[in-house]
This record gives structure tokens, sequence and C-alpha cells, in this order.
């Protein structure tokens, strides 16, 4: 039997390595594009995929599960339909996180053959969509086409339709972490409950992380009391989860000091960020959070190439290469892309141990290349209590990081069809004009837009142009070293962008310019 269905625009949902659309009608303009018959279809058409990557096998065990959005449940039970009718055998999971499904395939009593979590990630609550793994990762872009496509043609039913069951694997994965915690500490006289005598204030935005607090820190003899938000809720009455988010980020340091904890955590939707607050309020997210994660790692594998996205500041570059002794890698924007790459360096013999970017997504070597906010959350608390233990702070480790005095992140908006050869061409001019410039650079060792270093009269600083993954937009990075440094560089990349028609400069006003 054929099985076909309305006209859809499948190529709108392709999100890089992932499938995002809109599941609820809440906003004005965005017309709802992933209904759970798109769901379904999704989910026969990745056991057709799958038949394909594993040769032919028959039988395939599918582990699923979901964030707390509202259209979560049922888009989930749409999705274990079409998986089962497909001839999978489904292993329902329920409210998960997305880390915690891809190590289905790695973990528990049987391990799964692939898995699929109902996540819009970081986008808006009226979204939802779909991030696909096997057992080697997660999938990649060319990959998402190829399984849009399948669901685009004449899917038929499988020969046999495939068992549903049920399984807590959420217990099995917050042991594992927990386990993780045990052995890194190795406490001697507390191996079981090796964080006695810290305060840890975990903040899960009523996303899918709250179990982090509960079934892992708590049973290891944490005081998680100062927690806030762990009830997962998609209406996210509090904030929405997302340690991008300066609410959400402030609500935990303000809970931090209040509560006097020794540490603070803040977990995105799905839970595969995350950003640090330090005992005195300190936020320790993008650069901070990059460099403490690098030393840890060059701690023990000292030289290592720490690989980040694009827009990592000057002064993080010195203190991995110089204050670490590690090399600083930086590539595109893109968790999947910056993975990608710390892989292929490993390939070819340069030794990668961290692919991390400024959002929070973090994935080490040791743990799969999976970006994983818990297990970023795990290493970081193991570090803390063995840091306590001889008297020191965790934040030791990155004293001397360089900050910069100003920074900030400038959106153009593209007002063009064609909006990638529209951004192109503009970014090409940009970079012709800066290396034209006296005092401005172009950076030669760059793998994304243009950056410029900026060494005029009250500058010292750069920028970074680049073309948005996913959207319309030109992303305009600065950072100085200089009071009003940030202010000058705009104020000549705003006379320069006046030239452009199709540029919406709307973004500037902020410095008045």
């Amino acid at each position: 039997m054929n099985l076909t269905m309305p006209q859809t625009d499948w190529k709108k949902l392709h999100n890089g390595s992932d499938i995002l659309g809109v599941a609820l009608d809440r906003v004005r303009g965005d017309e709802v594009n992933f209904t759970p018959e798109i769901a379904e279809r999704l989910g026969r058409a990745f056991v057709v995929w799958l038949q394909t990557y594993f040769s032919g096998k028959n039988k395939l065990r599918i582990s699923v599960g979901r964030d707390p959005r509202l259209s979560g449940p049922e888009l989930l039970q749409a999705l274990i339909k079409g998986l089962s009718e497909g001839g999978a055998d489904v292993v329902n999971v329920g409210l998960a996180s997305t880390p915690a499904m891809f190590m289905s395939t790695q973990i528990g009593e049987e391990p799964v053959d692939a898995a699929v979590m109902v996540t819009g990630s970081h986008s808006a609550a009226h979204k939802n969509g779909l991030k696909l793994f096997t057992s080697t990762g997660g999938l990649d872009k060319a990959d998402i086409s190829e399984i849009l496509n399948l669901a685009d043609g004449h899917l038929k039913k499988g020969s046999r339709k495939g068992a549903v069951g049920e399984y807590d694997f959420m217990a099995v994965y917050a042991e594992h972490l927990a386990d993780v915690i045990r052995q890194g500490v190795n406490h001697p006289d507390h191996y079981e409950t090796p964080l006695e005598g810290l305060k840890i204030a975990v903040d899960a935005g009523n996303g899918s992380g709250g179990f982090f607090a509960s079934d892992v820190l708590e049973q290891l003899g944490a005081d998680i009391s100062a927690s806030q938000f762990l009830e997962a809720d998609g209406r996210f009455p509090n904030h929405f989860p997302n340690p991008e988010d300066t609410n959400a980020m402030n609500s935990l340091i303000n809970k931090v000091k209040e509560s006097e904890a020794d540490l603070g955590i803040i977990f995105d939707m799905d839970v595969d960020r995350a950003a640090l607050v330090d005992y005195t309020g300190r936020p320790i997210n993008k650069n901070s959070l990059i460099a403490l994660a690098s030393a840890m790692v060059l701690e023990k594998k000292p030289g290592s190439t720490i690989v980040t996205d694009s827009i990592t500041s000057d002064g993080l570059s010195w203190f991995i290469q110089e204050k670490l002794g590690g090399k600083h890698h930086r590539y595109q924007r893109g968790y999947k892309n910056v993975i990608n790459e710390a892989v292929r360096l490993n390939g070819i013999g340069q030794e990668s141990c961290l692919a991390i970017e400024t959002s929070g997504h973090a994935a080490f070597r040791e743990n799969f290349f999976l970006d994983d906010g818990a297990y970023l959350a795990t290493r970081m608390i193991v570090t803390l209590a063995k840091k306590r233990a001889e008297g020191n702070r965790l934040t030791d480790l990155i004293e001397g990081l360089p900050e910069p005095v100003d920074s900030c992140e400038i959106r153009l908006r593209i007002n063009s069809a064609d909006f990638i050869q529209t951004g192109s061409d503009i970014i090409a001019e940009v970079g012709i004009m800066a290396g034209n410039k006296s005092n401005w650079d172009l950076l030669p060792e760059n793998y994304e837009g243009v950056r410029v270093k900026c060494s005029g009269n009250g500058q010292d600083g750069w920028f970074l142009l680049r073309l948005s993954l996913h959207d319309p937009v030109l992303p305009l990075n600065i950072e100085s070293n200089e009071p009003g440094g940030v202010q000058k560089i705009a104020e000549e990349l705003f006379e320069f962008f006046r030239r452009f028609d199709n540029l919406d400069l709307s973004a500037f006003k902020r410095f008045e310019v």
C-alpha cells in the first residue's frame, strides 16, 4: 500500500542537521507545517533510510523521546505510529533530553539501533522538530535531505508492524552521569556521596533538565534546595530555558547570590547546552565557559587542539595557546560543524579532545563527541569537588583570562529573495574594503565570512561579518579592548553599509548612528 498526503514543502523543514517546523498556530504569519501527519510520515521515512544505512537489516529498534513543548505528546505518538508501521520496534522513553536519546544507542541493558528526539531545541515554544541519531552520532545535513526526500515520495508500509513498549531510560542515563561523578571525584570516605557539603542550584527553566538536580546531584549528597523551575512545563511560565537568554541567566545569578550556592547550572530546553554561575554570581558562559572547559581538557591532554566556533575572542585564543599551552582552532558556527571538524582533525592525526561553541554546545571526545549539557555540567562538578578538597575554587582555572571591554552582535536583515547570494556579495565587498583600509587587516585564518582586526585610533578590536546558517541575516560581531571601541568600529561599518539598499540597518540604532 502506497501512502500519500497533501502537498508539503519538505525543504522548509530542513534546519541544518535537524528537522524543524511550526507545530502550533500561535504566531501570526507562521503557518503550521509540522503536524502529526508529517511526523508520522517522517517516522516511516526514517525507517526506510535506516534499512539502507544498516544494509537491509529487517528488525530495527528505535528509541523516541520528547521535550516539554505542548505539541510534543501528540507529535511523539504520531512518530511512534510511523516508526511502528514502517516495521521498527519502538521504545518510548517519554520526557527526555536530546543527549540521553543518543546515549540509548550506547548504554543500558539492550542499546537500540537508532533514536529520535522530538524537540524544537532553542526555537520558540510554538515550533517543534526532530533530532535523529544512529550509534555513530547525530545525522548530518545530507542525511536529513535524504530523509525529507523519502518522505516526499511514495512510502510503503513495512512487512511487519513493530512492537511498541515503554522504558525509563532517563533513570539509566542519570545513573550513568552519577557514576561519572563518583569515579571522577573518587572520594576516599564518601565514594557514594562525593558531593556532600556542596550547594548546587540548577535552573532547568521548566525544560527537560530537572532530572539532573533530583536524580543525579541529590543522590550524590549535594544540597539542591536552591534549584528552581525543575518541573517540566511546556508553557514555560518563568523564563524560556536558554543559557543565552539574559533574563534566564539573571534569574540564576540572583538565586546563586541569594542562596550562597557554590555553583549554579542552567540548561537549555533539551539539555544539549549549559552555562554556569560561580559562587560570586559571575556568569561562566561564552568565552569563559570555553576557557574553563579547555583548562580541564588541557590539564590531562596538554597540547591538544580546542575547536570553537568563529566568534570566540582574541583573548580566549591567547589564553588557550599562551596560558594553557594548547592549540585554538577557530572554525565555523553550528555545533555540528564544530564537532565534525574536531573529528576530522583527529582523523588526520591532530589530537582534538573538545569541540565547543560560545552558545554552550560542548562535545568531549571521551563522550562520543556528543554535545551534552548535562555531561559538561558533570565534568565541571567533578572538577569543582576536587578543587574544593584542595582548598581551591573552580574558577581558579580561568584566572588571567582576558575579557574584552565591550562586545556586541548586530543582526542585519537582508531584504532579498536570493539572500544567500546577496549576503555573500556584501561580505565580499566588506573584505575588499577592509583589505584596502589603513589600520584594518584581514585575518587569513578564518573559515566563515570575513574577520577583520581593527587597529584604528581608539578601536583595538575586531569584527566578524558572516551569513546566518538559516535566516536572511548577516550577523555582525564586534569586540574591543578599549572603552568606546565598539562604537567607533560600528560607526565606520554603518557608513559603508549605507550603500546597500537591500540591507536593513535599523539594528545600528543602539549606536545612535
